[in-house]
């Protein structure tokens, strides 16, 4: 049986509607027999927004200095902020980003320090952060950096979809130049390990999109389908990796053609969450992956407009919960099964697998 492991939820941006669907999310007793909820950010906040929805039954809340001391039971909140924040709902500020970025950094160190075992990112105003110091255009470029990892990947998770892209968070006009072979290969090959790591795909299939419409129409519209994009799709499969196309996104998705592969790989941000969140919206999750360690966040932003009105949908929040938990698992599953395989030497030495029956 899988332990219950203890996820640390970030508040986010304390305007935006982050606490609101992470108190709905949490409302259901049943989330505390699956997991040990840690949130990174205030208890008076949490009691300010607590207020302001209805239907909402007690909430046994343990308030914390360090998510050593976490309840088994109780959701717990790591106060990281002053004592005197303020919030103002729907309003983007200098302190409700500063708020963000602390809660942020906490979580972080405590996931390296081994006190929490996931982590769970409420959404957060990156211009805001950006204008306050910040220095990154997002959670995964923060994250990437914080764990001095070469590359990762951004993919939006449903049961039936997952799409990554080979360019995240960069304008429009700087995505061309940035398409190479090099970086859809390194993509594709996250994608591979990922999804059999941490979505338990032996043998995933891949589908790459193409940048230009009707994928470059024979080059009358673009080449970069032709000298870009199909070399890499062929060095991947050199590699053994299941990657097909570049396929037209418009009929790829229109067709319903994303269903016969395990994964799509799309080229530019929008290009990839568009036909995603048209698809997927209220129970979408964006994982990154290539991480030492598990974090997703929902697929939405800080929803300024709906900020203290008990209007947010709490179901994306309690897929990232359920994904970063499901993800831990198998990844652990998946590396005890290599570790096991590691063990087994050459034929002529005595193999002693788990169990410590001795294979001939």
């Amino acid at each position: 049986m899988s332990k219950k492991l203890v996820v640390g939820i970030t508040q986010g941006d304390g305007n935006g509607i982050g606490y609101e669907v992470i108190i709905k999310a949490l409302a259901d007793e049943r989330m505390l027999d699956l997991c040990t909820p840690v949130i990174y950010g205030s208890s008076k906040i949490f009691g300010f927004y607590k207020k302001q929805i209805h239907n909402i039954e007690q909430i046994n809340t343990n308030v914390i200095g360090s998510a050593k001391d976490v309840h088994q039971k109780r959701v717990n909140i790591v106060n990281c902020l002053p004592e005197n924040v303020f919030v103002e709902p729907g309003q983007s500020t200098p302190e409700s980003a500063k708020s963000a970025m602390t809660s942020l950094q906490k979580a972080v160190e405590d996931i390296k320090n081994g006190y929490i075992d996931v982590l769970v990112t409420a959404p957060i105003n990156k211009r805001a952060m950006v204008g306050e110091g910040f220095g990154y255009t997002g959670h995964t470029e923060y994250l990437e950096k914080e764990f001095g990892v070469e590359d990762v990947a951004m993919i939006m998770v449903c049961d039936n979809l997952k799409i990554g892209v080979v360019t995240g968070h960069v304008a429009l006009k700087d995505v061309p130049a940035m398409i190479t072979v090099e970086r859809i290969l390194a993509k594709l090959r996250l994608m591979k390990a990922s999804l059999q790591r941490d979505f338990g795909i032996d043998a995933p299939k891949i589908a790459v999109l193409g940048l230009n419409p009707h994928c470059g129409d024979g080059g009358l519209l673009g080449d970069e389908e032709q000298n870009i994009i199909l070399p890499a799709v062929k060095a991947a499969v050199d590699e053994g990796i299941l990657a097909f196309g570049p396929y037209s996104p418009d009929g790829f998705f229109g067709l319903g053609n994303y269903a016969k592969f395990d994964a799509v790989l799309a080229m530019y941000h929008d290009q990839g969450l568009t036909p995603f969140k048209a698809l997927a919206f209220e129970y979408g999750v964006n994982y990154t992956a290539g991480l030492p360690v598990v974090r997703t966040s929902p697929d939405h932003g800080t929803a300024y407009e709906m900020a203290g009105r008990d209007m947010a949908d709490p179901r994306s929040m309690k897929s990232a919960i359920y994904a970063a938990i499901d993800i831990y698992n198998r990844r652990t599953r998946y590396d005890d099964l290599m570790a096991d395989r590691m063990t087994i030497k050459m034929p002529d030495t005595e193999i002693k697998p788990k169990g410590g029956r001795i294979i001939e």
